[in-house]
Formats: structure tokens, sequence, C-alpha cells
């Protein structure tokens, strides 16, 4: 893939740090013919290439951690997350823990906020002002989900948008899809930035995004249709929505015609090899646990049938190992930009 240029010209209010904005590649005229075939696949197996998220969020790690080092270099301060945590949810305590770490990892200091599962939502909206109000805070987020009786948009809503490294605020949703530079959620850049580090070719191209959730599905869906010359760039494909109530026939003929398949919907094996058009690069979002009979234990899985699609597929990702390691290396990215007040 051709190398992207990057403008140095500021897209910020006047006195604050500018935001390098991301060139597309060098593209074809409206009408011009484009190649629509996909990246060949491993030489080596005949199967699909398998992009290892670890191995990329290693590198987004490391360009973190040099320029955290070059933020306090010039006599910043160092940047901080706080994390709050509410209950005793297994899943997200693990999402924390790999969150604190690898903050450490990069040196952005943080913190962890626990707090009980029959928190009152007053007492939780109460907690995100006064953090809001922090000036050792540079990012604040917390954790999904959230007990029943608590609001999650209303609490997403509370956080200040300068500094919700998870991109869920409304203003910083509202930003995104108006193709203007925002707090871009972790998962869905997560899956834009192993699109583009792995050089998956996204113009003019046909992708399905199965899942519609407003945290990663909807966001996907923006950054890989909109415009690539515009103060957001994004991907200039041609993009499919489907979901969970799509019947499986018609989610067929959809995934059959495309290039790229992201998949989000929470569903394990929603994607069989049938529905993979050969070459196609498939990006597994899907987080399920289930049963495993053979050893009666719980297992980590995708949406897509791993072990069958990877046999037709030109690119694949794991699960475990593909886009979670990235969106963590995202946030922390999340983290540095609002440190830095790359867009407020």
């Amino acid at each position: 893939m051709a190398a992207a240029a990057f403008s140095s010209s500021s897209v910020l209010r006047p006195g604050l740090v500018p935001l390098r904005r991301w060139r597309a590649p060098s593209r074809p005229a409206p009408g011009a013919a484009y190649s629509t075939s996909s990246s060949p696949r491993s030489a080596a197996s005949d199967e699909a290439t398998i992009i290892s998220g670890t191995k990329l969020a290693k590198q987004v790690l490391k360009e973190v951690q040099r320029d955290v080092e070059s933020w306090i270099s010039f006599g910043n301060k160092r940047p901080h997350l706080t994390v709050i945590l509410v209950g005793d949810n297994p899943a997200s305590h693990i999402y924390v823990r790999n969150k604190i770490k690898a903050a450490a990892s990069v040196g952005i200091s943080s913190e962890i906020i626990l707090r009980p599962k029959d928190i009152s939502q007053e007492e939780l909206l109460d907690m995100i002002v006064k953090i809001n109000k922090d000036s050792t805070v540079s990012g604040l987020l917390v954790q999904l989900p959230l007990p029943d009786h608590i609001d999650e948009r209303t609490v997403c809503n509370a956080i200040t948008p300068e500094k919700d490294v998870d991109g869920f605020h409304i203003i910083n949703i509202g930003r995104l899809c108006l193709d203007q530079p925002s707090i871009i959620p972790a998962t869905a850049a997560a899956v834009w930035e192993i699109i583009k580090r792995t050089g998956i070719q996204t113009f003019g191209k046909n992708v399905v995004v199965a899942g519609r959730s407003k945290n990663v599905g909807m966001p996907i869906s923006m950054l890989l249709h909109s415009d690539g010359e515009h103060e957001r760039p994004g991907g200039d494909a041609t993009v499919t929505i489907t979901h969970r109530y799509t019947p499986k026939e018609q989610l067929k003929i959809h995934t059959q015609l495309a290039d790229i398949v992201v998949v989000a919907a929470g569903i394990p094996k929603l994607i069989t090899t049938d529905m993979v058009k050969e070459g196609a690069a498939v990006i597994d979002v899907g987080i399920n646990h289930i049963h495993d009979p053979l050893t009666g234990k719980t297992k980590l899985v995708g949406d897509v049938d791993f072990e069958e699609v990877k046999k037709k597929a030109g690119f694949i990702t794991p699960v475990p190992g593909g886009v979670g390691p990235m969106t963590v290396a995202m946030l922390l990215k999340n983290t540095l930009i609002v440190a830095k007040k790359l867009i407020y």
C-alpha cells in the first residue's frame, strides 16, 4: 500500500497543538477502473494470512510510548487515565487489568476506582462530575456494561468530551459521523488501524459490517464508508450494515459480494465458509464465551468459524489475539490524544 501523506496544517482552534491529518493514498479518478482482487493468501499454506493483532498492538504501543516520553521531555505532565469499574463482572475486571497493565508499559499513569454493583446512578454521576473537574486526570472511562439500573447513555454523556477516551460521548460520536476530528471509539479505531497497517485496500470496495451497535458497528461503518479527503479521512468503501436479525440467507447474499467482512454481532460462527468470497478480508470483532464439551471449560471465540473460513479468506483476524489487543492499544493512543489536547 502506498505510504500515506500527512499535512502539518492545523485543524484546531488557535492555540492548540496541531493534529496531523491522515491523507489517503492516491486514488483513481471518478469512474476509472480499479482492481477488485484481494491480496493473495499465504503461499505456504494456501490459507488466509492471519493478522496478529498482538503484533500490531506492540507496534502501536511502542509508538505511544515514544510519544509519551517526547511529550514529558518538553516539560508536560504525564498522561493519566482513570477507570471507574462498577460491580464484579469477571470479564470487565480482566479487561480493566489489561488496560492498566498496558498503560504502565507505555508510561501512562492510571488508577482504578472500584464501586459496588448497587451504586446509585446519581452517585456515579456525581463521581464523574468531580473527575471531569480534576486537572490531574487526562482521560476517563467507565467500564461497560453497567448494572441494569444505570442508564449507560446518561453515564457516557456525563463524561466531558475532552476526557472521553472511549469516544462514546454524543459530541464525539456526532463529530465522527460528520467526518470531523474526534475521539474514535477504541474498537472501531482498532479495526480501521488493522486494515490500514495490513495494507487491505478499501477504496471502491464492498464491505459488510455485521453488527449495528452504536459503540462498535456504527462507528466502524462510518470510518469505512466516508470520504478519504474529509477532515477525518475514511475508507471510501461501499458499506452494507447488517445485524443479528438479518435473515441468514439475506446476510449470505451480502457477504458473498464483500471484499471485507467485519463481524461484531456477538453470535458464535455467524460467518461460515460458504458465506465468504474467495480472498476476502475477514475482521472478527466478536467476543463470546462458550462451554467447550471436550475440556469442560469456557473458551473465548469470535463470530467467525475461524478454522473453516481461513481456508478461503485472504486475511483473517483470530479470536483471541486479533482486534482485542489492538483495542487496548488504541485506547491508550486516545489517552495520549486527550492529554495533548489534539482534538479539543
